[in-house]
C-alpha cells in the first residue's frame, strides 16, 4: 500500500528551505580572488606546512626500511618536497588548475616493500648500498610506470570513464577520499597524547570562539579564522621543545621518544645547508618487469585518489565541478609528475593533497594564487635544507591532530554533493551507503590482513599480480568508486537520469562557458596545440 504524501497542515511548509547551491557560501575568496600579498604568504607558508606532514611519515616509515640512514632519510624528504613544488606549480598552470598542492601518495607504500624486501635478500658491503639500489629500482618502476596516466589522461580514456560518474558516485569517492585515511589521524595522534591531543582540542576550541570573537575584535577574529593551524602547531610545538629540554622522555621507551620528542628526527643534523636534487642523483634507474606491473597498481589509485580531491577543491575554492576533460589532462600530467619523479629520484609518486584541500575549507580561501605561492616554500625549503630540516622536525602526532580537522572537512564536501541528486530515492540511497561501507570495511580488512600475515590478501606466484591487487583493494577511494560506477550504471540506470543528478553535472562536462572562467589556460595555448588534445 503506498503511504500518501504529508501535508502542509501535517509538516508545515513543505518547501524546502535550504535548496541546492552550486557554490559553497560564505568563501572570503575563490579560485582567481586573491587576498593582500601579506596573507596570502601567510596562508601560502601554512600549505606549506600543512602538507610537510605526509612527506615526513612517508620517509621515515620508508627510508630505514630501505637501508638509508639519518642522511638519506633527510635527502628523500627534500627530493620529495621539491617534487611536489614543481609538480603544484604544473598542475595550477596547466592541468586542472584548481589550488590542489601535489604530495607523496600512501598508496606507493605497497610496491615500494616489495621492492624493499626483494633487495632485502642480496647481499650488499653496507647498508647504504642498498639504499641506493632500492632508490634506483623505485626510479625505474616511477618512470615506466608513468606513462599509465599519461596514457589514460593524454587518449582521454579518463573523459570517456568520467562522463558515466554521476553525483550518486561522486558522494561515496569523495567523502572515503578524507574518511580513509583515519589511520593517519587519531591512531597517530594517540602515539603521543600529550603532544597531538592538545593541538587538537585547541583548533576545536579556537573554532568556537571565532563566533564569539568577531562580535568583540574583527582583527582577532580575521586570524583565527585564517592562521588557527599555524597558531595551534606552534604553540604545542614549543610545548613539545619544553618536554623534552626537561627531560621528561629521557627514560620512556624508544617509540615514545620518535613520536613525542623534537630532537629525535636528526633531520637538523643531518641535513645538508644548500642541495638542489638533480636528475638521477641515486645513481642509474634500474629496470624489473615485476617492480613496473606491481607500480601500476600504485598509479592508478593515485589517480582516482585525485580525482577524488579535484572535486572537493572545486566546490571549496568557488568553481564549477570539473569536467571529465579537465580531470583527464590533470591525470596525464599527473603521470607526467611522476616521470620526473622517477627521473629526480623520489621515494614515492604523487597524488593531489587531501589535507590541503581541507585547508581551502577551514581558511575559506580558496585562491590559486595561494598554493603557487606554497610551491615556491616547497621548492625553496628543499633546496636549503637545514631550514626546511627544522619544520620536517616537529613531532608527527601535531600534524596528525590537525589532519584530524582537515580529512573530516574534505568528507563533509563530499557528503554535500548529494543535493544535486535525489538523496530520497532508495536506488541512490543503496548506492551511496554500499560504497561508503565498502569503501572503508574493504581497504581496512585488506590492510588487517597485512599487518597480521606480513603480505596482502592476494598471494600468488606472481608478485606484481599481488601488487596491483593489494594496492587496489587497499586503497578505499578506488573501491568505493568501482562499486560506485559499477552500480550506478547497473541498477535501473536508464530509468534514473535524472535522479542520478546527471541533469546538473552534463552541462559542466560539455563546453560550458562557466568552465572558461575557472579551467582556461593562463596563455593562448590553442594557437601551439590542437583542441582535441586539451578538451
Amino acid at each position: 500500500m503506498q503511504m500518501p504524501m504529508p501535508t502542509a497542515a501535517g509538516f508545515g511548509d513543505v518547501h524546502p528551505t535550504h535548496p541546492p547551491l552550486e557554490q559553497l557560501p560564505n568563501l572570503q575568496f575563490c579560485l582567481h580572488s586573491n587576498p593582500s600579498w601579506p596573507e596570502v604568504f601567510a596562508l601560502a607558508f601554512q600549505h606549506y606546512i600543512v602538507m610537510l606532514g605526509s612527506i615526513v611519515m612517508l620517509a621515515s616509515f620508508l627510508v630505514p626500511q630501505m637501508g638509508g640512514n639519518h642522511g638519506d632519510k633527510a635527502r628523500a624528504i627534500q627530493t620529495l618536497l621539491f617534487m611536489s613544488g614543481i609538480n603544484t606549480l604544473l598542475q595550477t598552470l596547466i592541468g586542472t588548475r584548481l589550488p590542489t598542492v601535489m604530495n607523496s601518495s600512501f598508496a606507493f607504500i605497497i610496491p615500494v616493500l616489495s621492492i624493499i624486501r626483494d633487495f632485502n635478500s642480496r647481499a650488499y658491503n653496507d647498508e647504504h648500498q642498498r639504499f641506493l639500489h632500492t632508490t634506483r629500482a623505485i626510479q625505474g618502476s616511477l618512470i615506466i610506470s608513468s606513462f599509465v596516466n599519461i596514457f589514460i589522461g593524454y587518449t582521454r580514456a579518463w573523459d570517456k570513464l568520467f562522463r558515466f560518474c554521476s553525483p550518486v558516485t561522486i558522494v561515496p569517492v569523495v567523502c572515503v577520499v578524507g574518511l580513509g585515511l583515519f589511520e593517519r589521524g587519531f591512531p597517530q595522534v594517540g602515539k603521543c597524547v600529550e603532544v597531538g591531543l592538545p593541538v587538537l582540542i585547541l583548533l576545536v576550541l579556537l573554532v568556537i570562539a571565532q563566533q564569539h570573537t568577531k562580535l568583540v575584535n574583527e582583527r582577532a577574529y580575521f586570524v583565527l579564522e585564517r592562521f588557527s593551524i599555524i597558531f595551534c602547531v606552534k604553540i604545542v610545538w614549543a610545548f613539545a621543545a619544553i618536554l623534552t629540554a626537561a627531560g621528561a622522555y629521557n627514560n620512556v621507551p624508544e617509540k615514545t621518544k620518535l613520536h613525542c620528542r623534537t630532537d629525535r628526527s636528526y633531520l637538523i643534523s643531518s641535513a645538508p645547508w644548500i642541495k638542489i636534487p638533480y636528475p638521477f642523483q641515486w645513481g642509474a634507474p634500474i629496470f624489473a618487469a615485476s617492480h613496473v606491473f606491481g607500480m601500476m597498481g600504485a598509479v592508478l589509485v593515485s589517480a582516482l585518489e585525485s580525482t577524488g580531491a579535484h572535486y572537493a577543491a572545486a566546490r571549496l575554492a568557488g568553481a564549477t565541478p570539473p569536467p571529465a576533460y579537465v580531470l583527464s589532462r590533470s591525470i596525464g600530467l599527473q603521470g607526467v609528475g611522476m616521470l620526473l619523479e622517477g627521473i629526480f629520484g623520489a621515494a614515492a609518486g604523487s597524488t593531489a593533497s587531501v589535507e590541503n584541500v581541507g585547508l581551502l575549507g577551514l581558511t575559506r580561501v580558496g585562491s590559486r594564487r595561494v598554493v603557487q605561492i606554497s610551491a615556491g616554500f616547497m621548492i625553496f625549503f628543499s633546496i636549503f635544507g637545514k631550514f626546511g630540516a627544522l619544520f620536517a622536525s616537529i613531532p608527527l602526532p601535531i600534524f596528525a591532530a590537525v589532519y584530524c580537522i582537515l580529512f573530516g572537512l574534505v568528507a563533509a564536501v563530499g557528503v554535500s554533493f548529494i543535493q544535486f541528486a535525489n538523496n530520497n530515492s532508495m536506488r541512490n540511497l543503496y548506492i551511496v551507503g554500499l560504497s561508503l561501507f565498502l569503501g572503508i570495511s574493504v581497504p581496512q580488512y585488506f590492510n588487517e590482513f597485512t599487518a597480521s600475515a606480513g603480505h596482502g590478501p592476494a598471494k600468488t606466484n606472481a608478485g606484481w599480480f599481488n601488487d596491483m591487487l593489494n594496492s587496489i583493494f587497499s586503497s578505499a577511494p578506488t573501491v568505493a568508486f568501482i562499486v560506485g560506477i559499477v552500480l550506478d550504471n547497473t541498477v535501473e540506470a536508464r530509468t534514473s537520469f535524472s535522479d542520478r543528478g546527471f541533469l546538473w553535472l552534463k552541462p559542466f562536462n560539455k563546453n560550458d562557458a562557466r568552465n572558461d572562467e575557472f579551467y582556461s589556460f593562463p596563455f593562448k595555448v590553442h594557437e601551439w596545440i590542437p583542441t582535441r588534445y586539451l578538451r
